[in-house]
Formats: structure tokens, C-alpha cells, sequence
């Protein structure tokens, strides 16, 4: 939200310079993005000044240029070169000297002496919109002849210098979402060390109504959706442009000025942040207001000149025979004020937030109002914010106040009583702060203090301040207040000791990232909220288990993720589509689901479940360009030698682990791991072509996912063990086993182990042939054992031995030959 410095001095008697509010606001916690030197017009009309066109002749290289001269007051008058076709001699105008730059949005560029057709130019004529002053294109402005020549463009249109503070509010405070809500704030701030600081609230006083020759009653039918409806009639305005002074408040944080009843709106909003709107009251058919819904698919068009199809539960504010507005989220195009407009009727209302939330994701709109309606405005200040909107509607435009002020405020919205007892403060913040600072603080937010003791507050918290209800919150905002770097570090630290039985996670996390890390990985860190089209026609994650979010934000976002393969995805293909190919990405995080078969009555959760998970992704080359070693591609034995390193680094005997070929709509080719209990582990492998599809991925993917809630069950009180280097030497033995094409290395490694348990240390596969001169259906397997004997060496009769038991079980069990 932009805050203008000068807009925000009118509401505290405060002297600090820009930088120092910042540094306030960010302490107090209304972080400051951003502090920027701004003027009412983008970058202040400097380098412009006003001259006068002394010749004008027409260009003999062009029939629609002209080459004139004009005196800025320097020394000597400038050639110009300009194709207005209103431009003449005698004429007072706005020029854009060499140098000067100009703006058109975000873009700009800067004035240069150069050639028109082979005549020099030094300079520019400018029109309205080149310059910012308006938008009309249809010549160069013309002065009145009264300007003086010379004078700097900046001064002749007043234009005023600011500092635009970026606030970033954060939801739960959108009482701070105003200039006057930010002063507040900063009110109770700055009372701490001067008392003399005050917050200066703009009268009404002066509101009177004059008449009440323009009487139109309001009717609510919805009193849930609109808890509280005002509104004023104001009869005799003028609408035209706004005075310079409004228009120059809405310019310097960014709003486009329509005209003055508009203007007024919406400087109100920003002032107080209450939204307001203003309607033709000629227009109001049957001179009577309905606030209530519409029949389902009603359409409706709005402002932007769409035709919307109304929700049964959109509230609308209607006349007698049609509806003029989406109440608290967009008006109508045929009900608001134009030119000829000359009564009004204005409205101040307070809607029920989520009724407007759910309205604007609706039609997916968020305009101003909604973003305030949705969070939740002061129910109790319609009143005033209404008569001050109608102060300043009769100040620019005129009119007279011809109505009473109509009031629908059926049932109070009460404040919120709260107990806060010093002790509780004290314990909570960590030192006594005092009770004068207390009590300045809590003034100073609009907290009342009904009563006190010497336990404590009973307070009364404002209906407007809906995050804090309890004592708790109170207590927080006296410290964000009082600030956070006031509390000092104490030198002791209590503490307490205590057992954990089962593995840490979070530290066994800690230490499997540290070891991916080190391998070259990169942490990610994705939304649990995606895309539920990712779950169309998949059969491992079907799309009925999706935990779908109500009201979701956009399609993108509409249920939680059932995998974390998705999100890799998406950071892949945002990798690689920026020339950044050679990836490898882990992350730990929820996958959530939803069965129906679990519903329980009485049980509102029984039906969702969460798993907590590792992924890993690896695409590209296995290493980066380098002179020392050629370019090889990732593959699934490299991922697949990384889960190994993984399950060993836990303690996990990578002997006693079952490996088994997996099948899905997910892989083309897949392993998976399971424990000696039967419990899957782990799944990695090839991602099929189709799944990259989705992600717009056309190279190679290999991805794992290990189910680290089931890792740690499995995992229990193991301990990773280290034993000193053997003394005695190891013995590498060698076999090419001739075997079927289905048989898989997993099968070796298992007979190898389950003939020799104690001696057998390591089984590597070093190579496979397939080809000439072998049977077809078969491959040869080249198979290296290594065999050691912690408390003795090796003898020749003993390794024979192990090796012919070997040979023997490969030939029985898998009918293998020597080659």
C-alpha cells in the first residue's frame, strides 16, 4: 500500500524525516518496502520550460512539418522542428529542451539534438500527454498569453515534490490499510517519548443538512451479508475536474483523478479506509434503495462493461426495478456519476467479510473496496466517514446535503471486552515496561480502558481491530509498540532436559540435506497448493483423493499436492527454459490426501491424511562443462547410488533392503525399496514422457520419492556404527555368469549373500554384454566378490571353497554357465 509523506503529516503533529518514519513503521510492524522520491507528475516536468514561438514556417522536405523558432529565455532562440498541426507563431507553449526526459507509463526517453529531415532540431513542443499534464494528443498546448517566458514548466503547473513509503500490511491489519490508519499506529509510537503527540482527527462538525427535498429510503432484506447500511442524498453538484490539491494527493500514489465526486471517494478510502460509493440519484428508479440478493444467473454489467451472471448469494444494491452495484466489490455501469449527473447519493456501509471475499473470487475481482469489505472495516464509523465524504463533496462540487442521514444498523456490533492482567504482561514480554507506557499505548491504539486494578485492565478492544480478541494479542501489540529491541537479552538461560525415544527427524533432515547438498544437490522449496489438473486421468494419485481448497485463488491453485513431483517439475522447467540445464533438486515436505471411505460422522478429519516426504530430481549432465573430464549424462544407477547413500547414511543395511521392479502411469521404468517388514520405502526411476509433458519438459527426468514418515518407523533406535580398518588384507574374486535377459543383478547379490554370510563383504557388477556370439536371451553378467576376514587371512582352500558354493547356487537356482 503507498503512503505519501506529506498526505500522513496532515494527521500527526510529527517533525522526522522520511527515512526515520520508515524505520518507525518497520519497527512497529507495519514493514516498509520501499521509500521513494516521487513529484504529482512522473519526473517533475524537469528540464521543460515555457517559450514562446517567435516564426513558424512550413518544412520544404514535408507537407505536414514546421520549422519554427522559439525564445525559452536563454540567449539565443531555439529551432525547432514540430509537426503539430496547431502550431503558429505568437503562440506561448511548453518545451522539452535537449536533455530533458520524458515519461509515457513505464517507459521513457530523452530529448536529442538531432535531424528532421535534414533540419536541426533542438528540442520539442509538447502536447498534454507527452508531458503528463492530461491526455489529450490532438496538438501542442497553448498557453495563456500571460505566461512568462522562461519560467520552468514545474513551477508554472505547481507540481509538488513527496516521499512515497511502500507499506506492506500484512492481512490481520487492515486497520492500517489508510493514511489515517497508519497514523494512528505511528501516533502511539512516537507518544511514548513525546506525550505532546497527537493524532489529528478531521472534523465534521460542520455537516448540516440543509434540506430534505431529496429523501430516498434504504430497505436491507439481507441484514447477515450488510450488518450496517448509511447514506446521505447531496443535491446541486457540479461534477467536473478535481482542484489541484485532490488530484495531486490521488497522483502521487498512483490513482488515475475521474472527476470530483470520485475523487472524493476515493481519497476518502485511502484517508480512512472506509470504502465509499456515489450514485446518481436521478437514476434510482422508484427513488427507493434494496439491498439484497438475486436469483441465481441473473446478468449484470459492471463498470468494465462485462456482463457478469449473478451467484444466488451476491449481494446487490438494487433500486426498484433493476440492480445498480456488487455491494462492497464493483458498481454498475449505468448508475454511477458521470458529467450530467447533479444529485447523489452516497453510501456508507459495513458488509459481512466473507460474504464479499467469497462474491469477489466469484467474478474474480479485487478492487479496492473488496480488499477492504473482505478483511473487515469499522462498523462503527460509517456514520462519520459519511459526513466527512460529504464535507468535502460540497466543497469541490457544490450542493447541499438534502436528506437525513439514513442509518440501517439493526444490531450493534459490539467492541471486545478483554481482561489483561500486568502479571501476564510481564511474563510475556520479559521486563516491566511500566503502567504510564502501558496506558499511552493503549490510548493511543483506540483501546479503551474501562476499568483497573492492581491485578489489571478491563478494556474494550474496537470492532475495527478484528485480530485482537484476546489478552494475548493485546499484549502483543504493546510490544510491537513499545518495541521488540527495547527488550533486553538477559545472561541467564533457563532450560530443561528431555528424552526423545524415538529418531529426531528434523535432525536426521538436517543431516541428509547437508549430504545431498554436498553432493551438488539444491534444496527447493515448493507451495502445498497446485494445480488439480496434474491429477487428471492419473491412477497413482487419482484426482478424487485431491484435497480440493474452497474458494481457491485460481485453477493453479485448487487442491494440495498429493506428490511433490509436480513442483520439482514446474522448478525444472524453470531452469531449464533460462539456459540453466544440469539440475539436481531435493526436497522435504507434506503430501496431503483425501479418502471418502474414511469419513466418520462426528470426525471432521477422519477422511484427510497427510505423509511427510523426500523427493530428489535429477536432469541434464551428471557434471558441468570442464576440460578434465568429458560430458556424461545423469542416469537412474546415478540417483539410484544416491538413495543408497541416503538409507546407509541412516544406518540402514543396504544387504537386508529388498529391491523390486515398480510399475506406474508415472514411471517408464522404476525400482522399488521396501524394508524386511514389507514396508515401501522408497520408489525412483524414469518419469514417462507424458508426465514431463506437463511441466513442458523434453529432456530426460529421473525422480524419487522416499516416505520419510515410514524411513523413520522403519529406522527406530538404529545407530549408524564405525569399525576400525581390518588388518588382515581383502580378496577380490571374479565370475562371468551367462544368464536369462530377465534376470536381474538384484538376484545375484541375493543368492551371493545368502551363501556366504560372514565372509562375504561386497558384490559390484563391472560389466554387461549382450550381443554376438552369446545365446540369444542371454547376457553376460561380470561379477566381482570381494571376501574378508576380520580376525585372520583368507586361505586359498577357504576361497575356493566360497566361490564353487557360489558357482553351484548360481547354476542351480538361476541356471547360470561360466563363460
Amino acid at each position: 500500500m503507498n503512503i505519501s509523506y506529506n498526505w500522513l503529516k496532515q494527521y500527526i503533529n510529527i517533525d522526522v524525516t522520511p527515512d526515520e518514519l520508515s524505520k518507525a513503521l518497520t519497527s512497529i510492524g507495519l514493514e516498509v518496502g520501499g521509500v521513494e522520491e516521487v513529484q504529482t507528475i512522473k519526473g517533475g516536468l524537469e528540464g521543460l520550460v515555457i517559450g514562446e514561438v517567435l516564426t513558424c514556417t512550413g518544412h520544404e522536405n514535408s507537407d505536414h512539418l514546421h520549422v519554427t523558432t522559439v525564445n525559452v529565455g536563454a540567449v539565443e532562440p531555439l529551432q525547432i522542428v514540430c509537426g503539430a498541426p496547431n502550431v503558429a507563431a505568437g503562440q506561448k507553449v511548453v518545451v522539452a529542451t535537449v536533455g530533458t526526459k520524458l515519461y509515457s507509463g513505464d517507459e521513457s526517453f530523452t530529448i536529442k539534438r538531432s535531424k528532421i529531415r535534414g533540419v536541426e532540431s533542438l528540442g520539442m513542443i509538447c502536447a498534454q500527454d507527452e508531458i503528463g499534464v492530461g491526455t489529450s494528443h490532438d496538438g501542442i498546448i497553448v498557453l495563456p498569453a500571460e505566461a512568462v517566458v522562461g519560467t520552468l514548466a514545474k513551477d508554472y503547473y505547481g507540481i509538488q515534490n513527496d516521499t512515497l513509503l511502500e507499506v506492506d500490511i500484512t492481512p490481520n491489519r487492515i486497520d492500517a490499510a489508510s493514511h489515517f490508519g497508519v497514523a494512528r499506529d505511528l501516533t502511539a509510537f512516537f507518544a511514548l517519548k513525546d506525550k505532546s503527540v497527537k493524532l489529528l482527527r478531521p472534523s465534521v462538525d460542520a455537516f448540516a443538512v440543509q434540506n430534505t427535498n431529496l429523501s430516498i429510503p434504504v430497505q436491507v432484506e439481507n441484514t447477515d451479508a450488510c450488518p450496517r447500511y448509511s447514506a446521505v442524498t447531496i443535491s446541486g453538484v457540479k461534477v467536473t475536474e478535481s482542484p489541484d490539491w485532490l488530484k495531486n494527493r490521488l497522483k502521487i500514489i498512483g490513482l488515475r483523478p475521474i472527476n470530483n465526486i470520485v475523487d472524493v471517494t476515493n481519497f476518502v478510502l485511502h484517508e480512512l479506509g472506509q470504502p465509499m460509493h456515489a450514485f446518481d440519484a436521478d437514476k434510482i428508479a422508484g427513488g427507493k434503495v434494496l439491498v439484497k440478493t438475486l436469483p441465481e444467473g441473473t446478468p449484470f454489467t459492471t463498470l468494465d462493461g462485462i456482463e457478469r451472471k449473478l451467484n444466488a448469494a451476491d449481494l446487490m444494491i438494487c433500486d426498484a426495478t433493476k440492480p445498480m452495484c456488487i455491494g462492497g466489490v464493483f458498481g454498475g455501469q449505468d448508475s454511477g456519476v458521470t458529467e450530467q449527473t447533479t444529485n447523489v447519493f452516497l453510501e456508507s456501509a459495513y458488509f459481512n467479510p466473507i460474504s464479499i471475499r467469497k462474491t469477489a473470487r466469484r467474478h474474480g475481482l479485487n478492487t479496492d473496496a473488496s480488499f477492504r469489505y473482505e478483511r473487515g472495516c469499522d462498523p462503527t464509523n460509517t456514520i462519520y466517514v459519511l459526513k466527512r465524504c460529504a464535507l468535502l463533496i460540497q466543497e469541490v462540487a457544490g450542493g447541499q446535503i438534502s436528506s437525513e442521514i439514513v442509518d440501517n444498523y439493526p444490531v450493534e456490533v459490539k467492541p471486545f471486552d478483554v481482561s489483561l492482567s500486568f502479571r501476564k504482561i510481564n511474563s510475556l514480554i520479559g521486563k516491566e515496561i511500566g503502567k504510564e507506557n502501558i496506558e499511552t499505548i493503549l490510548t493511543a491504539l483506540e483501546i479503551k480502558i474501562v476499568s483497573q486494578n492492581d491485578e489489571g485492565y478491563e478494556l474494550q478492544v474496537p470492532a475495527y481491530r478484528v485480530d485482537v480478541q484476546r489478552d494475548v494479542d493485546i499484549i502483543e501489540d504493546i510490544l510491537r509498540i513499545y518495541g521488540y529491541n527495547n527488550i533486553e537479552i538477559g545472561l541467564t538461560l533457563k532450560s530443561n532436559l528431555s528424552f526423545v525415544s524415538k529418531p529426531d527427524s528434523y535432525k536426521l533432515q538436517n543431516l541428509i540435506s547437508e549430504q545431498l547438498t554436498a553432493q551438488g544437490f539444491n534444496e527447493v522449496l515448493n507451495n502445498s497448493l497446485t494445480k488439480g489438473s496434474y491429477y487428471k486421468d492419473l491412477t497413482s494419485f487419482p484426482a478424487e483423493n485431491s484435497v480440493k481448497i474452497l474458494n481457491a485463488l485460481s485453477s493453479d491453485l485448487n487442491v494440495m499436492r498429493q506428490t511433490l513431483l509436480f513442483g520439482g517439475l514446474e522448478n525444472i522447467a524453470y531452469n531449464v527454459n533460462r539456459r540453466n540445464a544440469d539440475l539436481k533438486f531435493y526436497e522435504f515436505g507434506n503430501s496431503y490426501y483425501y479418502h471418502a471411505e474414511n469419513k466418520k460422522e462426528g470426525e471432521t478429519l477422519a477422511a484427510y491424511s497427510e505423509d511427510f516426504h523426500l523427493g530428489m530430481w535429477l536432469t541434464g549432465n551428471k557434471h558441468g562443462q570442464s576440460w578434465a573430464a568429458a560430458d556424461e549424462k545423469s542416469s537412474i544407477y546415478e540417483l539410484k547410488a544416491y538413495i543408497e547413500n541416503i538409507f546407509k547414511r541412516l544406518g540402514f543395511d543396504l544387504r537386508k533392503l529388498v529391491v523390486g521392479e515398480y510399475s506406474d502411469d508415472l514411471f517408464s521404468e522404476a525400482l522399488t525399496v521396501y524394508s524386511q517388514s514389507g514396508k515401501k520405502l522408497a520408489v525412483y526411476g524414469i518419469l514417462q514422457p507424458a508426465i514431463r509433458k506437463v511441466a513442458d519438459i523434453d529432456v530426460e527426468v529421473y525422480y524419487a520419492d522416499i516416505n520419510w514418515n515410514v524411513v523413520l518407523t522403519e529406522l527406530g533406535e538404529r545407530n549408524v556404527k564405525y569399525a576400525e580398518i581390518s588388518k588382515f588384507p581383502e580378496v577380490k574374486r571374479d565370475l562371468a555368469l551367462l544368464l536369462d535377459k530377465n534376470i536381474a543383478f538384484a538376484e545375484i547379490e541375493k543368492i551371493a549373500f545368502e551363501t556366504e554370510r560372514k565372509l562375504l563383504k561386497r558384490v559390484n557388477l563391472f560389466d554387461v554384454y549382450e550381443g554376438k556370439n552369446l545365446e540369444a536371451g542371454k547376457k553376460s553378467y561380470a561379477v566381482s566378490f570381494v571376501l574378508q576376514d576380520d580376525s585372520k587371512t583368507l586361505t586359498d582352500n577357504q576361497i575356493d571353497g566360497i566361490m564353487k558354493k557360489l558357482q553351484a547356487n548360481y547354476e542351480t537356482k538361476l541356471g547360470a554357465k561360466l563363460r
